[in-house]
């Protein structure tokens, strides 16, 4: 990626981190510019890889996974190679994988549909990965995936 982004490149990128379904007639509007201005710069930013694409948030509860937690994974063995991520990326219950600073050596944030899911996918990230888990539990996520300040 090249240096930081423009101002106009910036202001896009905040409107479309807000509302990645706003038309290019509506983006033009907001940030001032035309249409087909708006058009180059939003492909342009997509090939640079600022965008990285465009998704639906769902409500976990509603799709029937009500059960957010968090797992620490701490190595077995300190010497084993760091590929934790590459050994666990199959589990679609992993929605994201943090590499973390302190005691452990990675977070991953989990959906699933029931305390008994839980326990099984422990069982599966533990077998997979060979390390140890802490976990955390979410009661409740006040808010949850809020575009970054650009």
């Amino acid at each position: 990626m090249s240096g930081p982004l423009e101002q106009l490149d910036q202001a896009i990128a905040r409107e479309l981190a807000v509302d990645g379904r706003c038309s290019f007639t509506d983006l033009a509007e907001r940030v001032g510019l035309s249409v087909s201005a708006v058009h180059q710069r939003v492909r342009r930013l997509e090939q640079r890889g600022v965008i990285q694409g465009y998704v639906a948030r769902l409500d976990s509860e509603q799709i029937g996974l009500p059960l957010t937690a968090l797992i620490s994974l701490t190595p077995n063995d300190p010497a084993a190679p760091d590929d934790y991520p590459q050994r666990i990326e199959h589990i679609r219950e992993i929605e994201s994988c943090y590499s973390v600073a302190g005691d452990e050596s990675y977070i991953l944030l989990v959906r699933v549909a029931s305390p008994r899911d839980l326990e099984d996918l422990l069982r599966r990230i533990r077998e997979a990965a060979k390390v140890s888990t802490r976990t955390t539990v979410v009661l409740s996520t006040p808010f949850e995936g809020r575009p970054p300040t650009v």
